[in-house]
């Protein structure tokens, strides 16, 4: 083993411990939230479940509410990352499906190494049904909305200031992935499969939805 090697190792060692503390606050701090409450929950409780100190809390949070927010974070930071990797031959509405599908392909990996799918859904029923954080979470909304939107204007080479169309296109998809989270967070079938299928099922009417004569049709699709 080599000097370099040697050094390296403590400095792996150290920065696992600190993942597994993170990690291991955050999964309390979500536990505790979705079993008697956001508001009732205090940071005392979320480190006396981890037997560390107040101090450690803040060194890896925030708040209690960037606790709330952090798989939230992290899926949307895997979206955005897979929509920046999206070849620029794909239209906008391709990109932004396509972007959209490979993330949950991966939600499994990106969720489970810290909390299990169903603690995840008890957390978006808890911040949708929380007026604090349901605030916030629109706050936050808006903002995804304005980096999608220049990401798909920054591909097509589009001044948004000028051209209307990359707003108007990630507000029709983040509109839809939103009808989807809430039906997903109502649903008795929590899973990721069910998830990707409601996803999937309702991008593909977004282009028949927003074209032609509605009444000309026999019923909804």
């Amino acid at each position: 083993m080599t000097d370099g090697q040697r050094a390296a190792h403590p400095t792996g060692l150290r920065e696992r411990k600190k993942r597994r503390t993170r990690d291991a606050l955050l999964h309390a701090a979500l536990d505790l939230f979705t079993t008697q409450g956001y508001d009732e929950t205090t940071v005392d409780e979320i480190v006396d479940a981890v037997e560390v100190s107040q101090r450690t809390f803040f060194r890896y949070f925030a708040s209690k509410e960037e606790a709330a927010f952090a798989i939230q974070e992290m899926l949307e930071s895997r979206f955005l990352s897979e929509l920046r990797r999206r070849p620029a031959a794909e239209a906008p509405f391709e990109a932004l499906r396509n972007a959209v599908v490979r993330a949950w392909n991966s939600i499994d990996e990106t969720i489970e190494e810290i909390v299990s799918v169903e603690l995840h859904l008890r957390t978006y029923r808890m911040i949708e049904s929380t007026p604090s954080l349901l605030a916030v979470h629109l706050r936050r909304c808006m903002d995804l909305e304005n980096q999608i939107a220049l990401l798909i204007a920054g591909r097509e080479g589009l001044d948004m200031d000028e051209d209307p169309r990359p707003r108007v296109a990630v507000a029709a998809f983040c509109g839809v992935m939103r009808v989807t989270g809430q039906l997903w967070g109502r649903g008795r079938d929590g899973d990721v499969d069910s998830l990707r299928a409601l996803t999937e099922a309702y991008l593909d009417q977004l282009g028949p939805a927003l074209a032609g004569d509605w009444r000309a049709d026999a019923g909804p699709a």
